[in-house]
C-alpha cells in the first residue's frame, strides 16, 4: 500500500477563509480523501478539510522556506525558533 504524506485529520479551532478552487482540484481532493480513509480507517466528510493539513505539510517540509524563515528570524533577532504567531 502507498504511504500517503498526510496522517489523520484532527479538529482545531478554525479561522474562516473563503477560497475558490478549480473543479479538477476538488476531484483530486475527493480522491485523496477516499485514499486517506482507506489507509487510516477514518472517513472525511468534506474533502476540502484536507487543504489545511496539506498546506501545513507543504510549508513544514519546504527547505527553502525553512532557510528563509531562519535567516529572517536571525535578522530580526529571534533565535528561539518562534514564528511570532
Amino acid at each position: 500500500m502507498t504511504k500517503l504524506r498526510l496522517g489523520a485529520i484532527f479538529e482545531d479551532k478554525p479561522l474562516k477563509v473563503t477560497v475558490e478552487i478549480p473543479a479538477g482540484l476538488h476531484r483530486d481532493l475527493t480522491a485523496y480523501a477516499a485514499a486517506l480513509a482507506r489507509e487510516t480507517g477514518t472517513g472525511i466528510s468534506d474533502p476540502t478539510r484536507l487543504i489545511v493539513p496539506m498546506l501545513e505539510r507543504f510549508i513544514a517540509t519546504d527547505r527553502g522556506f525553512s532557510k528563509a524563515r531562519k535567516r529572517s528570524q536571525v535578522a530580526q533577532g529571534h533565535s528561539d525558533g518562534e514564528s511570532g504567531r
